[in-house]
């Protein structure tokens, strides 16, 4: 995926994302950070065609993507967003299903294969086991994967993850973290997803992009990129970089 000088701004014309260029490599998790208002998810959301540039494309597997009808695109993208809201007596088997409805339509059947994937989502979230419980009776980390799983039924290489730990505790943050990877390492699945942790986006990330002000500041290899100066530039705040054999790359603040 290729993001080609993007700009774009909501109704009150203030530019939120500017003239913005990045690279999303295959088969790799690639993380948004910067701080509130820096345009993350503004961005996250016009690379799954939510919201419509002014200026500029994002181009899928050489395709731009406001060229997609919107089934073809589900069958390319998966994405949870922040809010997701379902009836709370739903099973989370029957929310799972709604993944397969760009394969279907009005009249279609359930098919073998929509059953192999939806178990296959269970699976790979840990909830095959809850699948018939009510979707209000799961914990908030539980009910996240279960979002997870409705986008991975989708079956698509690609997955979108807007804030995925927001509202967790560290456990089920974690939980999240560790999922997205073996996701990714396991499947083979392209990932993007928006943090605000950054220790927790250099730990689970091939790259970065660094945003303030709907401006790319930095992107690429955390290890490369991430430096005092540039969490100083982008958040205003004093760090010291570390870097040992057993916790690998990780900030420490000290202080604005």
């Amino acid at each position: 995926m290729e993001i080609k000088d993007i700009t774009f701004s909501y109704q009150d014309k203030v530019k939120r994302l500017q003239n913005v260029k990045a690279e999303i490599r295959k088969g790799e998790i690639t993380t948004i950070i910067g701080p509130n208002g820096s345009g993350k998810s503004t961005l996250l959301s016009v690379l799954t065609k939510n919201n419509q540039p002014q200026e500029g494309q994002v181009i899928l597997d050489g395709k731009a993507i406001s060229q997609y009808k919107p089934k073809e695109l589900a069958k390319k993208l998966g994405v949870v967003h922040q809010q997701n809201t379902a009836p709370a007596d739903m099973t989370v088997e029957k929310l799972v299903h709604y993944g397969r409805l760009p394969y279907k339509n009005t009249f279609s059947p359930k098919e073998d294969k929509d059953e192999k994937i939806v178990k296959w989502a269970l699976e790979s979230t840990g909830l095959y086991e809850r699948r018939n419980e009510a979707i209000d009776t799961l914990s908030g980390g539980q009910q996240q994967r279960v979002w997870i799983a409705m986008a991975l039924a989708q079956d698509t290489p690609y997955l979108f993850l807007d804030e995925p730990t927001s509202n967790l505790d560290i456990y089920y943050q974690y939980e999240i973290l560790e999922l997205v990877k073996r996701l990714c390492d396991k499947h083979g699945l392209t990932i993007v997803m928006v943090l605000h942790d950054i220790n927790q986006a250099i730990q689970y990330s091939h790259n970065l992009i660094a945003m303030k002000q709907g401006k790319v500041i930095k992107k690429g290899d955390p290890e490369k990129i991430v430096t005092d100066q540039l969490i100083k530039e982008v958040y205003g705040v004093n760090i010291v970089v570390k870097n040992d054999d057993d916790a690998g790359l990780y900030i420490l603040p000290l202080g604005i």
